[in-house]
């Protein structure tokens, strides 16, 4: 089987969205086939054995549409460049139609409908209707061809859509406004023979319904054109050009041609290219687009750097790792496009009822006139306008827009917090989400050893001077823990001196020579082989650190015990009001980690969690996840990306927390790039958001159009009310589709 992704030119509406899914999947090997209407592409998966890109093209041209393969090199920066330059240009085509016809559209509702305004600006005779009805008729007409020719989109691809058996929004619009005019038009020839057939003249209802759905499709396209703004801002990171730096001289290339391994060089002030490590000179990097943080980042030689983010203040010699679509940049834009492609689970329902909704208005417009023609007394005017008005106001554009456009927010918005969420579905799930749970090292803590207490034995050296001697032993050892003890000192600004001999004792401690003292660090095995006991006070000190799952580190000197430093991994800053935000949206929390049931039960005390599962294997944690599911529960696994793989897999949302490193992005449903455990509550808060605003915006269009519907029917006229003219319904139609998609840009000011 093998995914891939076509763009789809012709589609206008839900009905022909789902025309493409149903021919697709009628294919035989085709596992499944989703199309986006926003996004104009569609996924399918299928066995190539039996179908072929070629055959697929085939079938959406035999429905009245065209594909094209999406090839991997078009998914790179400046082929969507040239792709969101040329929407801007039909955007603007678009616009200059609309105002055409609008130009048109004016005086000819002014000469059809002027003399029924309360107070009326008289028409010159040579047009009116009671002295020169031919002329009333083909002025009418005169302005009505060229708002038509605006608008010959709806009949060209409706008319078309029709006759392959695939009806759509534009083929109600054709045939209603079609209808209209074709009878207008039978009406003026007439007129010569009998003058009071200008009283049933519909030419300002076809040209003006037509005006009116090309202003929503225009105020439509420009609201969908926002709703991938975050992808395009993410598009605009990367520079063009790369200086690459060989030899000691400088050469401004493409950073297409730059290659894995070369080196570049980046100036203060400029966009770094490309992914890679820093090999000279330190600065401090501004990564927020890429992960949500605003604080720029110190680099050091060593430090990996990321493509697209902005060098402040010192000049970098960086040595690519990763370039063209490998990039963490690339990757995630690639990401995001999928997320907004894939459909989630509640779009189906609309999609479903789109396929079926536009041959059954048919069906109903076509009811109701006839309805209204056998009841007798109604002449073909009066039902032709129930005929148009049932056509025009039913299109179900709104339904098609619900919920791609919110996704393609949602997900928007969450990128540009350093939450990439990498499907609809996923999106989805999020907000049913009744159970976290959090790995401890590397989620929870900081993954990272660091000094906790520092404890001087009957106050012979202060605190100070105790991790000086410590850490200036510790230099020569790689032990993560000597390390700690290192990066406190540091911090501190202690100078530290450098020993005149060191010893690595494997499993216990370093001893060394210190300034011509004899200083020995290590854990309880290093005490007893020099012989040293601990005093009561100091034994009883160190008890209570390993108790809260600290490891304390003996120092002496000269044979005499100074003192004792504890290291541990500490929580995150973010960790406990994480955890506490989680509870608060009803979300049970749980903490599993390989450590002892002691030490284990004690960070899950400062982190608030309501359940600790302790001394699991990493192989074993898909298994805890296993176990809540089986008692009902939808279940968020929060992990490094890396040794919680099959937890992530085996969960309803994977959430992947990593600064961004590969292993992080593919792994989960959800990457957290900021590797902050609040960002968990956010994922969860814009997910709820989402879900809130597609239910909010199917609801209103399931509402309008089972309101709209009947009132066009004649419903209202029926009770003694009002009849609705197709002017009006093509209005509600368009507004309808507009407010939908401005709902679901509302999304873009939620505060996370």
């Amino acid at each position: 089987m093998i995914t891939q992704q076509y763009h789809i030119d012709g589609m206008s509406c839900a009905a022909c969205s789902s025309a493409v899914e149903r021919v697709t999947r009628k294919l035989p090997g085709v596992e499944s086939s989703d199309v986006n209407l926003t996004t104009s592409r569609m996924v399918i998966t299928y066995d190539e054995d039996q179908v072929t890109p070629e055959l697929i093209c085939q079938k959406v041209s035999r429905a009245g549409f065209s594909a094209s393969l999406i090839v991997e090199e078009e998914q790179n920066r400046k082929k969507e460049e040239e792709e969101w330059q040329q929407q801007e240009e039909q955007l603007q085509a678009v616009r200059r139609r609309v105002l055409t016809a609008i130009c048109f559209a004016v005086p000819l509702l002014y000469i059809s409908m002027g003399h029924m305004i309360p107070v009326s600006i008289p028409l010159p005779e040579l047009l009116s209707m009671e002295a020169n009805p031919l002329n009333f008729a083909l002025a009418q007409l005169i302005l009505t061809i060229p708002v038509l020719i605006c608008g010959r989109k709806f009949y060209l691809v409706g008319i078309r859509a029709l006759l392959k058996g695939n009806p759509n929004m534009d083929s109600l619009v054709a045939i209603g406004t079609g209808s209209a005019f074709i009878y207008s038009l039978v009406m003026t020839l007439g007129i010569p023979s009998d003058p009071m057939k200008a009283h049933q003249l519909y030419y300002e209802s076809a040209a003006v319904v037509v005006t009116l759905v090309m202003l929503g499709k225009f105020m439509e396209s420009r609201s969908k054109g926002k709703t991938s703004e975050a992808i395009r801002k993410l598009m605009e990171l990367a520079p063009d050009t790369a200086i690459l730096y060989e030899n000691g001289s400088e050469q401004e290339v493409e950073t297409a041609f730059v290659k894995k391994g070369q080196h570049i060089l980046i100036k203060p002030g400029s966009r770094i290219p490309l992914d890679g490590i820093l090999v000279n000179g330190s600065s401090s990097v501004d990564e927020s687009m890429l992960t949500g943080e605003s604080i720029p980042v110190e680099k050091q030689p060593g430090d990996p750097v990321i493509g697209g983010s902005m060098n402040y203040n010192g000049a970098m010699e960086v040595e690519v790792t990763h370039t063209g679509n490998d990039t963490t940049l690339s990757k995630i834009i690639r990401m995001i496009e999928d997320a907004q492609g894939k459909k989630a689970p509640i779009s189906k329902l609309a999609d479903k009822v789109a396929g079926y909704f536009v041959p059954a208005v048919m069906g109903i417009a076509i009811v109701a006139a006839l309805l209204w023609l056998l009841a007798g007394g109604k002449d073909l005017a009066f039902v032709l306008t129930i005929f148009v008005a049932v056509l025009v106001i039913a299109c179900p554009c709104a339904l098609g827009l619900a919920t791609p456009t919110a996704i393609m927010v949602g997900t928007g918005v969450g990128a540009g917090h350093g939450i990439l969420i990498k499907s609809g579905e996923a999106l989805e799930i999020c907000h049913k989400v009744d159970a976290v749970i959090l790995d401890k090292t590397g989620t929870i803590t900081e993954g990272k050893p660091r000094v906790t207490d520092i404890i001087s034995e009957s106050g012979e050296l202060t605190p100070d001077e105790l991790l000086l001697a410590a850490a200036s032993c510790e230099q020569m050892s790689e032990h993560p823990l000597g390390q700690a003890i290192v990066l406190a000192a540091k911090e501190k600004g202690l100078p530290l001196n450098m020993p005149e001999s060191f010893e690595s004792i494997t499993g216990a401690g370093i001893l060394t020579t210190l300034k011509g003292r004899k200083v020995a660090v290590g854990n309880r095995r290093l005490l007893d082989a020099l012989k040293l006991e601990a005093g009561k006070e100091l034994t009883a000190r160190a008890s209570v650190c390993a108790d809260e799952g600290k490891t304390p580190m003996y120092v002496s000197i000269d044979g005499r015990l100074a003192g004792l430093i504890c290291v541990a991994d500490t929580i995150k800053d973010t960790s406990i009001q994480a955890v506490e935000q989680i509870r608060s949206l009803g979300v049970r929390v749980y903490m599993v980690t390989g450590d002892n049931e002691k030490t284990a039960r004690y960070i899950g005390s400062l982190a608030h969690v309501d359940e600790v599962i302790a001394e699991v294997l990493p192989e074993d944690k898909a298994a805890v996840v296993k176990d809540l599911q089986s008692q009902g529960k939808t279940v968020m696994m929060v992990g490094d990306g890396i040794n919680d793989a099959p937890a992530l897999v085996q969960a309803d949302v994977g959430c992947a927390i990593g600064n961004g490193s590969d292993i992080a992005l593919e792994s989960g449903d959800v990457v957290l790039m900021k590797s902050d455990l609040m960002d968990v509550y956010r994922a969860i808060k814009l997910s709820k958001a989402t879900i809130r605003n597609i239910k909010q915006n199917l609801f209103w269009a399931f509402f309008y159009n089972s309101l709209g519907i009947p009132v066009a029917a004649g419903l209202l006229y029926l009770l003694g009310g009002p009849l609705l003219s197709p002017m009006l319904g093509g209005f509600a139609m368009s507004l309808s589709s507009v407010c939908v998609v401005g709902n679901a840009l509302r999304l873009r000011r939620l505060k996370l």
